[in-house]
C-alpha cells in the first residue's frame, strides 16, 4: 500500500487536482485529477519523459550484491586478501587446488548454480563484518547444483548436488552457517533425488563461532548425519578427500558410498587436537590415518595421484549410475577369443583375473573399487556394449580364490551398492570355497561370510554367474547368489569349470580315508588317490554338471558378453524415485 504510480499523459496539457484539501478522502471511482489539453495553437506535445538505462552500469543495490559475490570468488579474494593469495600458492605448490578450482573441473561448463555464497562465519562478536566478508566467504563451504556428464546422458540424468569444504577458510572447518547450508543442500537433494559429490577436506567442527553461544549449547543438533543417512541407498554419494580430513569432515566422508582419496591424504575421526585433548598423546597430522593405512583397511575405495585425477574418477564413477553410453561413445571390446585361453589348462596354475575382466568388458571401462582391501575378491564397475554392470570376481592369485571374512564383507557391500542403484551383477567364480582354519575363525567368519547369503537373497537386480574354473562348497554358492538356479539371470560355466561340495583332493582324503589308509605301499596309495580324484573330477566337470541341470549351460568363453547382455532386463528409462534398500552399509 502507499505506493507511487506513474501516470502517462496521452497528450500535452495541464494537470488540475480535484482533491486539494490535505487529509481529505475520495470516494471509490471518483476523479482525483483532471488534465486540460493545450489548444492546437503553437504548443507542442513532447511526449512522456523517458529515462535512459545503461545496462552496463548496474544500479547501486545491484552493484553492492555484485561486489559481495566477487569477494567469494578466487579472483576477488586474490585482489582483497593477501593471506588467501599465500594459502592458494601453498596449495598449488603441494599440487592441490582451491575448492572452486576443483568444482569448476568437476561440473559441466557454466552449469554450476551456487546457493548460500553470501554467508560468513558466525563470528560478528569478535570480528567486523568487512573482515568476515573478506576472510570467511561462504563460511568455508561452496555448495550448489550442476550437471556432470550431461553431454553423454542429458541434463535430467546428469543433475547433481555438489559440496566442497574450503580449506583456505579456517582450515575447512564446519561452521554454524556452513552446517545450515549443508542441511539445506541435503533437503533439496532428497526432494529432487540428486546424487551428491562432497569434497571433504577439513579439520572438523569449529569452536570459534561465538555468535551462537547464546542459542547453541552442545552443538549436537546438526541434521547433517541424518540427511546423509536418508540419501544413502537412494542416490549415489561420492566423497573426495585431499590433504587432511578429520572429525566431522571425516564423518561426512565415511557416509558416502565411495571414497576417492589423493596421495598424501590423512583421514581420521579425530585430529591432533582431539587426540591430545583425550589424553592420548601428541601426534602429528601425518601420523593419523595415512592413505597407505586407509587403503589397506578398506576405508578408501579409489586412490589417485592428484586432485585432477580425483575429479576425473568422480565423473567416471557417477557415469555408471547415469545410464548406458550412447553408441558413438562406446569403446568396443577386445577380441573375445582371447577368453578361451584366459584360464590355464593346468588346473593347479594360478592366473590373474583382472586381465580376464578387462578383456570381457568394454575397453577402458573397468573401474575397480577397494582394490587394496580384501584382495581375495575383485569388485568394480564396468560396461558391456555401453551398459553399466557391477562385477564381483574371485582372485585365484590369493588363497587360491578362497573367500575370507573380509572378502565376504567386501562382496556383500558391493552387492548392496549395485542393487540399490539397479546395476545388474556379474559374478566370475573361481573359488575352492570359504576360507577355513583357526585363524580364519578368529575373524568372526561365521557371521561375516554368511552375510553374502543374506544380502544375495534380497537382490532385485539380474544376477549372472560365470564359472571360470573352480566352484566348490559354500563359497561357490555365495558366488552364485546363494543358489545356482532360480535367479533372475543365468548360471553358466566355461569348459574349464569344475564343481563339488568341497575341493576334490580334500573330498577324496576325507571320504576315502579308510580305503587309503588300508594300502601300506605309498606309491600304490598315491595311485588310488589319483584315480579317485580323477573320478570326482569327471563327475564334477562342467559338462557333467550341466547335463544334470545344476548349471544352465556350458558356453564358449568367447560368447560370454552376448550371454550377459541377453540375461539383463531392459534398463530403467526414467530416474528412480523410490528406495530399493534402506541404506548402503558404510562398511
Amino acid at each position: 500500500m502507499k505506493m507511487e504510480h506513474v501516470l502517462s499523459a496521452p497528450s500535452a496539457g495541464r494537470v488540475r487536482a480535484v482533491v486539494t484539501q490535505a487529509g481529505a478522502s475520495a470516494a471509490i471511482g471518483a476523479d482525483l485529477i483532471l488534465m486540460e489539453e493545450f489548444a492546437a495553437s503553437g504548443e507542442q506535445f513532447q511526449g512522456a519523459s523517458t529515462e535512459k538505462i545503461d545496462s552496463n552500469s548496474p544500479r547501486v543495490d545491484l552493484a553492492e550484491v555484485l561486489r559481495r559475490i566477487r569477494l567469494t570468488t578466487d579472483g576477488g579474494r586474490s585482489e582483497h586478501d593477501k593471506n588467501f593469495v599465500k594459502r592458494l600458492e601453498d596449495r598449488h605448490r603441494r599440487g592441490q587446488r582451491s575448492a572452486r578450482e576443483n568444482l569448476e573441473d568437476l561440473v559441466d561448463v557454466d552449469s554450476f548454480v551456487e546457493i548460500g555464497r553470501l554467508v560468513v562465519a558466525a563470528q560478528r562478536r569478535r570480528r567486523d563484518l568487512e573482515d568476515l566478508v573478506r576472510s570467511t566467504p561462504a563460511d568455508g563451504l561452496v555448495a550448489g547444483f550442476a550437471t556432470i556428464n550431461a553431454g553423454d546422458f542429458g541434463d535430467a540424468r546428469a543433475r547433481v548436488a555438489v559440496v566442497a569444504y574450503d580449506y583456505t577458510v579456517l582450515a575447512g572447518t564446519q561452521g554454524y552457517y556452513s552446517h545450515k547450508k549443508c542441511d539445506r543442500m541435503l533437503e533439496l537433494a532428497l526432494e529432487q533425488r540428486l546424487p551428491m559429490v562432497w569434497f571433504c577436506e577439513g579439520g572438523g567442527g569449529r569452536p570459534g563461532d561465538v555468535d551462537t553461544f547464546d542459542v547453541v549449547g552442545s552443538g549436537l543438533t546438526s541434521a547433517l548425519w541424518t540427511g546423509l543417512g536418508r540419501l544413502s541407498g537412494l542416490v549415489p554419494l561420492v566423497g573426495l578427500v585431499s590433504g587432511r580430513c578429520f572429525a566431522g569432515n571425516a564423518a561426512a566422508l565415511g557416509c558416502c558410498d565411495v571414497v576417492i582419496a589423493v596421495e598424501g591424504s590423512n583421514i581420521g575421526m579425530g585430529g591432533p587436537a582431539m587426540i591430545e585433548g583425550g589424553g592420548l598423546g601428541s601426534v602429528k597430522p601425518e601420523e593419523i590415518g595415512p592413505l597407505s593405512v586407509q587403503l589397506r583397511n578398506g576405508v578408501v575405495d579409489i586412490a589417485v595421484s592428484d586432485e585432477a585425477a580425483a575429479v576425473a574418477a568422480a565423473r567416471r564413477y557417477l557415469s555408471y549410475f547415469q545410464g548406458s553410453l550412447p553408441l558413438q561413445r562406446q569403446t568396443g571390446c577386445s577380441d573375445q577369443r582371447l577368453l578361451r585361453s584366459a584360464v590355464p589348462e593346468n588346473r593347479f596354475r594360478g592366473y590373474d583375473m583382472r586381465p580376464l575382466i578387462e578383456t570381457l568388458v568394454d575397453i577402458g571401462s573397468w573401474l575397480e573399487l577397494r582394490s587394496a582391501f580384501a584382495i581375495g575378491v575383485h569388485t568394480g564397475l564396468a560396461r558391456i556394449e555401453g551398459r553399466p554392470v557391477g562385477i564381483c570376481a574371485n582372485n585365484p592369485m590369493h588363497l587360491g580364490g578362497a573367500l575370507d571374512a573380509d572378502a565376504a564383507l567386501k562382496a556383500s557391500r558391493f552387492m548392496e551398492l549395485c542393487d540399490a542403484f539397479s546395476l545388474p551383477l556379474l559374478f566370475l567364480c573361481d573359488t575352492p570355497g570359504f576360507m577355513v582354519g583357526v585363524e580364519s575363525e578368529d575373524q568372526a567368519s561365521v557371521r561375516k561370510m554368511c552375510r553374502m547369503f543374506v544380502v544375495a537373497a534380497s537382490l532385485t537386480v539380474p544376477v549372472v554367474t560365470i564359472v571360470t574354473r573352480k566352484a566348490y562348497g559354500l563359497g561357490a554358492q555365495a558366488m552364485f547368489g546363494g543358489h545356482s538356479m532360480g535367479r533372475k539371470g543365468l548360471t553358466v560355466s566355461w569348459p574349464t569349470g569344475e564343481f563339488g561340495g568341497m575341493g576334490l583332493e580334500g573330498a577324496v582324503r576325507l571320504g576315502f580315508k579308510k580305503e587309503l589308509e588300508s594300502i601300506p605301499d605309498p606309491a600304490e596309495r598315491e595311485q588310488l588317490f589319483k584315480t579317485l580324484t580323477a573320478g570326482l573330477l569327471e563327475r564334477g566337470k562342467a559338462l557333467s554338471t550341466a547335463a544334470l541341470l545344476e548349471v544352465d549351460d556350458v558356453i564358449d568363453p568367447a560368447d560370454s558378453r552376448k550371454l550377459v547382455l541377453c540375461s539383463f532386463a531392459p534398463e530403467e528409462s526414467q530416474p528412480r524415485w523410490h528406495r530399493k534398500r534402506p541404506c548402503i552399509g558404510t562398511w
